[in-house]
C-alpha cells in the first residue's frame, strides 16, 4: 500500500514538472513572437486614427502609423516596430 502511494506522489510531481516546463517554453516562445513581426507587410483592418487594427501574420494587432498619420482600412502597411504590443507602421508605397 506504501509502494502505491509513493508512486503516486512521484508521478503526480513528474507531471507537475513536466506542465512547467511546457509553460516555460510557450512563455520563451510567445515573449518573443512579435519581433519576428517587423519588417512584414500587414493590411488596416480598421482605420488608424490614430489607432486602430491591422492584420499581419494572420494575427490582429493594435497599430498606429509611425508619423502619426491616419491610415484608411484595407491599405497595405509595413510593421516597422512595436512599443509595447502596439505595432507600429508605415504606408507600403
Amino acid at each position: 500500500m506504501k509502494l502505491f502511494v509513493l508512486v503516486g506522489i512521484l508521478l503526480s510531481v513528474a507531471a507537475f514538472a513536466a506542465l512547467i516546463v511546457v509553460a516555460l517554453y510557450v512563455h520563451k516562445r510567445n515573449s518573443s513572437g512579435d519581433i519576428k513581426l517587423v519588417g512584414e507587410i500587414a493590411q488596416v483592418d480598421t482605420k488608424l486614427d490614430p489607432e486602430g487594427t491591422v492584420i499581419v501574420g494572420g494575427e490582429l494587432w493594435r497599430a498606429k502609423a509611425k508619423n502619426g498619420a491616419h491610415v484608411s482600412e484595407r491599405t497595405r502597411v509595413r510593421v516597422v516596430a512595436f512599443i509595447d504590443h502596439l505595432a507600429l507602421v508605415e504606408v507600403c508605397e
